[in-house]
């Protein structure tokens, strides 16, 4: 296939390929809802919205797909078993607003602003930390059991086959997957685990038969909570520095410089308005999607055009009933074992940001912002803060906020300064 043009060309006939792009991202962007509880229709409403949003305030030049954000699984589990759901719609709206004020701090400062504050030797161990608590998370859903591990959902045996299942097939597609298949790893091993449990008698299609086809989605609004603002915003910032690294990767792959046009500060603003628009309506922060740009590479297709399609797709979708009742048909330990690649990935990928940034983690600066991250975050360190006298600071934020500081205050070697 040609390469195509650059320039936005929005055409009827381009449906197909805008749907493809669905395909792509979808078994990503409805497993947030289906793990931290919110609604799977709503999510595909917000993600649509969201990246329309995203193509009105970047000028429709770059062609991505905005969905559910892994980096807030853990602190929304956390959120909606604390305070409720409502409660962290607020968090989440929040968060969007930090984008904001990161995309109005670059505007003015330039992009080495975001350097300086998030350099590798921060954003590399935040991204550690927050795959590696959410590790017991799916090994608990992978052996049967609630994501807490409070109470037994099915048979361990019957979990693990399941479980495995999934994790195996996943594994499998993401190294010898050909083409559109190597995109779509995490929908293949839903698939194939759903499958085997169907012929293991523990799928009910009961409340899908019951489902209207035709349904709005159950939009849930935020709730003003102080505390799980001052929880949920510090998570931002691992995913704020990966947007930078996915609108190099887009502008990479079709040859254009995202980052001067239409700019590094309206592609965060796209992203910070799409969230908390998202979390006004019920659903996960959006954040930009690495699959959906592999398969632009594939198909070397970048009309930005193509993205509003896939979003007009994700709309139509959201408002037909039974697709929220199938996708919650599908057993936890099918889930669970998607989650402990994807979770073990997510660490992966912070430790490859150390890794690229070339740092010497035993000199003495780096040793102690890494260990001290991960310690703190992993460990369940908790501090109180002024603003609330309930609310404690820890977990992921407090190891963002931690990082953050140690960088701007310990002084560089002769080599870094």
């Amino acid at each position: 296939m040609s390469i195509s043009s650059t320039e936005y060309n929005f055409r009827v006939r381009d449906i197909i390929l805008g749907a493809q792009m669905l395909f792509v991202a979808f078994g990503a962007l409805v497993l947030v809802p289906l793990l931290t509880g919110l609604n799977p229709n709503v999510a595909l409403f917000t993600a649509g919205l969201g990246t329309l949003v995203f193509q009105l305030v970047t000028g429709g030049k770059v062609p991505i797909f905005l969905a559910s954000s892994f980096a807030f699984i853990a602190p929304i589990i956390y959120g909606v078993q604390t305070w409720g759901i409502p409660s962290t719609l607020c968090g989440l709206a929040a968060a969007g607003v930090f984008y904001v004020i990161l995309s109005l701090l670059i505007s003015w400062r330039g992009t080495d602003v975001l350097r300086r504050i998030l350099p590798p030797i921060v954003t590399g161990p935040v991204i550690m930390v927050i795959g590696l608590i959410l590790a017991p998370v799916a090994v608990f859903m992978a052996t049967g059991k609630t994501g807490t591990g409070a109470a037994v959902l099915y048979p361990e045996k019957t979990a693990l086959i399941l479980s495995m299942i999934s994790l195996s097939v996943t594994v499998v597609v993401s190294i010898f997957g050909k083409g559109w298949l190597k995109l779509i790893p995490i929908l293949s091993g839903i698939v194939a685990g759903y499958c085997a449990s169907i012929f293991m008698g523990l799928v009910d299609f009961s409340s899908v038969v019951a489902a209207p086809w035709f349904a709005m989605p159950q939009f849930t609004f935020p709730t003003w909570n102080l505390d799980a603002i001052l929880f949920i915003v510090p998570v931002a910032i691992a995913p704020a520095i990966e947007h930078f690294g996915d609108v190099l990767a887009i502008g990479s792959v079709s040859g254009k410089d995202y980052v001067k046009d239409p700019g590094i500060h309206r592609t965060m603003l796209g992203d910070g308005l799409a969230t908390s628009l998202a979390a006004c309506l019920g659903g996960p922060p959006n954040t930009t999607y690495s699959e959906v740009t592999g398969a632009v590479a594939l198909i070397k297709v970048f009309n930005p055009a193509i993205m509003t399609w896939a979003a007009i797709v994700a709309i139509a979708l959201a408002f037909v009933g039974k697709v929220g009742a199938f996708l919650q048909t599908i057993p936890s330990p099918v889930m669970g074992g998607i989650m402990v690649l994807l979770f073990g990935a997510i660490m992966v990928v912070g430790m490859n940001t150390l890794v690229r940034a070339g740092e010497d983690l035993m000199e003495a600066r780096n040793l102690a912002i890494v260990a001290l991250i991960v310690i703190f975050g992993v460990g369940g360190m908790s501090v109180p803060t002024p603003f609330s006298d309930q609310f404690r600071l820890g977990g992921i934020g407090l190891a963002g906020i931690l990082g953050v500081f140690l960088n701007l205050v310990l002084p560089k070697g002769k080599k870094e300064a």
